[in-house]
């Protein structure tokens, strides 16, 4: 991801946390699809020209596919964790 996008989507995250109470991290994509604002979410929709822009951004925050590699849930992780607590 190049970085001025980064700054973009940087600047969403600010926004919706500031203007709408938004948790860190949140898109007002996310945002608009998690609290069913369907004016804002056709909005986002027609200006991204996706039907599904918003629902997208919301299922990869559940699922944290935004995140950099580096952040994400990884299975080996867990079972390394597993691991080490079963050890203990």
């Amino acid at each position: 991801m190049s970085y001025p996008l980064r700054v973009l989507i940087a600047i969403d995250q600010l926004f919706a946390v500031v203007l709408f109470g938004a948790m860190p991290d949140e898109t007002i994509s996310a945002l608009a699809h998690r609290r069913h604002w369907k004016r804002l979410e056709r909005l986002i929709n027609w200006l991204f020209r996706d039907d599904m822009h918003c629902a997208k951004a919301y299922i990869a925050e559940i699922v944290g596919t935004q995140n950099h590699r580096e952040y994400r849930w990884d299975r080996r992780y867990q079972a390394a964790r597993e691991s080490s607590n079963s050890n203990n």
